[in-house]
């Protein structure tokens, strides 16, 4: 498994960047979100996915491992393939997608070509619950919009205190993120005692 490729970046369009690592020229399939973020650079990391069928052997890239965490998710739900879900990523950001999909958004998700209103519903059900205990919903909290960012080493470490005491994850995370936005300066052991009082 390929779990990244460093390396100097050779070639890029909008749907592929090539990279050459120790001497072999990899080419990734990308979303514009990736392309945006890696133009004009000489050197990138792109993190890997290999879709391995009968007839191709192709590697997708991701500029940080949340778009390949969305990404992964997106090729759970039935009817979004590897492809689709390259064009969902490049029609909307990670976070532009949490957010459609935590306020159960299905008119800006069909807004993303080849997404019709039955599969945008389907997502939104596979994925809602999903996009938070995994913490690619970071950005976004309980009342679903984008906010400030908050400060991370405290929110997990609030997250694995209150899940050893046996919280669930998902209830957990929003209640974290809730309080560190109101309290951005909070150390976690507050952080950890507003969320018990919270938590339901």
């Amino acid at each position: 498994m390929i779990e990244y490729i460093k390396g100097e970046l050779t070639e890029l369009t909008p749907a592929l960047a090539t990279v050459e690592a120790c001497g072999v020229g990899y080419g990734l399939n990308i979303s514009l979100n990736t392309f945006s973020a890696i133009q004009g650079k000489k050197e990138v990391k792109l993190y890997v996915y290999e879709a391995i069928r009968e007839d191709a052997h192709v590697l997708f890239g991701f500029v940080n491992k949340k778009e390949r965490e969305m990404f992964l998710l997106l090729i759970t739900v039935s009817g979004v393939g590897a492809n689709t879900a390259r064009m969902m990523l490049s029609g909307m950001s990670v976070a532009e997608l949490c957010n459609a999909i935590s306020m159960g958004n299905a008119k800006l998700i069909q807004g993303i070509k080849g997404i019709g209103k039955m599969t945008a519903q389907r997502i939104i059900v596979d994925l809602r619950d999903k996009i938070v205990t995994l913490g690619i919903s970071d950005e976004i909290p309980a009342g679903g919009q984008i906010a400030a960012p908050v400060n991370n080493q405290v929110k997990d470490e609030a997250i694995a205190a209150l899940t050893m005491l046996g919280f669930a994850p998902a209830p957990t995370q929003k209640v974290v993120l809730q309080i560190l936005q109101a309290n951005p300066n909070a150390p976690v052991e507050e952080v950890v005692k507003l969320a018990l009082k919270q938590i339901k």
